[in-house]
């Protein structure tokens, strides 16, 4: 075997163990994508017998492109997380930071404009043993024209405190808080009704520090509900901010009674999320 067969078969064997050889902890896995967009997953503190770990995925995004949120609007692709080939994973939650509106020529999506990171609360199934998480993620970006995208990553979480803490914690805080309708002070959803004319719609009211900038989002009980993205309304009574939805995008056979909403209310510097029946 010649110099130059050996040298091949060497860098070979070398990038066969960097894809296929046991993970290391560390506090992030590699990037894995393309020119347009790329994600990872990062590791936040752990102390050793945590009951829940937290970690989160970057999605880092080219400047001018998009991607999207649970419930992507009136088009979009939402994320698609597989975490099936994880070790000593109990169950894994996303939580989603605050998103904000995305024209897409005459509709409107909504999802992130920059790199985001989703915060995960994972819970192992032996806390005295480290984790192995293995993500394979499904997603969709955005510039003039959309694409579907996809990405793997794996990381071994073990104790320790971790470089990418800052990043993981303001990402968590962006993450809307969960409050009851009517309740609380600061940015508040008010109320919530239903009205039937000229057709079935939805209109609700939103506190918010004066001066304040306020977006809404809806969802519906189930991800198959196509909830019309909220437009803010005229008509609110002083110090609220009015949005109205047409009560529609349901699946077949979907009950419009006294369906169950969350309303995901966006201000300057904080979210919270309110989840009501529709009376």
């Amino acid at each position: 075997m010649g110099r130059t067969e050996s040298l091949r078969l060497a860098v070979a064997a070398c990038a066969f163990a960097s894809i296929a050889g046991p993970a290391t902890a560390a506090d992030s896995s590699r990037w894995d994508g393309d020119a347009k967009s790329a994600i990872r997953l990062i590791a936040g503190n752990v102390a050793a017998g945590d009951a829940t770990i937290r970690a989160g995925i970057e999605i880092r995004l080219k400047p001018g492109w998009h991607t999207y949120w649970r419930y992507p609007g009136d088009a979009g692709i939402p994320p698609r997380f597989d975490f099936a080939g994880s070790q000593n994973v109990k169950s894994v939650e996303v939580h989603w930071p605050a998103p904000k509106r995305q024209p897409e020529g005459s509709i409107m999506t909504i999802g992130y404009d920059r790199d985001v990171i989703l915060p995960l609360a994972i819970v192992p199934q032996d806390p005295a043993k480290p984790v192995l998480l293995r993500l394979k993620l499904e997603y969709g970006v955005c510039e003039k024209l959309c694409a579907p995208a996809e990405g793997q990553a794996e990381l071994k979480i073990v104790p320790g405190a971790s470089k990418l803490e800052p990043q993981l914690a303001a990402a968590e805080r962006l993450v809307p808080k969960q409050r009851t309708l009517g309740k609380g002070e600061g940015l508040v959803v008010r109320s919530v009704r239903r009205e039937n004319e000229p057709k079935p719609h939805v209109v609700v009211d939103v506190a918010a520090p004066p001066g304040t900038k306020v977006d809404l989002f809806a969802e519906g009980p189930t991800p198959e509900w196509a909830l019309p993205v909220p437009t803010p309304a005229s008509g609110a009574p002083g110090g609220l901010n009015r949005f109205t939805f047409d009560l529609d995008g349901g699946p077949p056979g979907a009950d419009y009674r006294h369906p169950r909403l969350t309303l995901t209310a966006v201000a300057d510097r904080e979210a919270v999320e309110v989840t009501t029946r529709l009376d």
